[in-house]
């Protein structure tokens, strides 16, 4: 396999079938997305660190192309069985947005022996409980409610409304492609959610108080217009965490990635270079 050629697959993880693809060459770098996106949220990233890392990225079960399937489960056990399958040899940098991010946080603290690197993406460790404000809260119920009315189209938008354009800023002011890219993936987990997507048991909700135990380098980014939840996470990661950095992105909401590729590439490039 050349280093820019993708190896595209599903596999059987837990009686679900997960779709992963990967490439390149070199230290593993996992890509885990956020909670209203799927892998596609990495599609600029994926392509861009293939040319000096083995890139992996996958759908979560009951997103994008991993469909659901019957039964009790955990997003966690999912992804330690499939770093198993794909790289069982070597520690991973594991990149997570939003509920990713936590994800990936409860993998190292379960794993520490296999993650050498995090790089939490808008995204907060499990069991934080903050004292900010929850603004958007007539959103999040229509959000709720539209979906509990089969209407996918409006909980997708009310949903739009509060992660891909966050605070203080109109739809009109975010890139129209990666709007309608955004609501397309969360159109389609919302469309899973909706089927038969088996029954998510609760995984670890200890992260927050054991951040002191990761000592390995931490990346933290949160974007502006992101809700004051996540800044105040990412601020809570930085002073609690033995190694960790925060960045700050002007401009952008959660899916900070896609509104800005080429200013987030380049704070990962740097985080990759010094830990390599």
């Amino acid at each position: 396999m050349s280093p820019m050629q993708a190896e595209t697959g599903f596999a059987s993880i837990n009686g679900a079938q997960i779709y992963y693809e990967t490439a390149g060459r070199g230290s593993p770098l996992v890509m885990i997305h956020a909670g209203v996106a799927d892998s596609r949220q990495w599609e600029s990233e994926f392509t861009r660190f293939a040319t000096g890392n083995r890139v992996v990225r996958f759908d979560l079960r009951n997103f994008g192309r991993s469909l659901p399937a019957a039964g009790e489960f955990r997003h966690l056990d999912d992804l330690t069985a499939l770093l198993d399958l794909l790289v069982p040899d070597e520690p991973v940098i594991l990149m997570g947005c939003s509920i990713g991010g936590g994800l990936a946080m409860d993998y190292a603290l379960a794993h520490p022996d296999r993650v050498r690197g995090l790089i939490m993406v808008a995204s907060s460790p499990s069991g934080l409980e903050l004292d900010v404000p929850e603004p958007e809260n007539e959103l999040e119920q229509e959000a709720i409610d539209a979906f509990n009315a089969g209407d996918l189209e409006r909980a997708a938008e009310a949903e739009a409304r509060i992660w891909i354009d966050g605070m203080g800023r109109t739809p009109q002011e975010v890139d129209p492609v990666v709007r309608a890219r955004a609501i397309e993936m969360n159109r389609l987990a919302l469309a899973h959610e909706a089927g038969n997507p088996g029954t998510r048991l609760s995984g670890p909700n200890d992260a927050a108080g054991r951040l002191p135990e990761l000592t390995l380098p931490v990346l933290v980014i949160v974007g502006e217009h992101d809700i004051p939840y996540m800044h105040a996470a990412a601020e809570y990661m930085q002073e609690r965490l033995p190694d960790a950095r925060l960045e700050r992105m002007a401009g952008v909401a959660h899916l900070l990635n896609m509104e800005k590729p080429a200013e987030f590439q380049q704070i990962v490039a740097q985080f990759l270079e010094e830990i390599a």
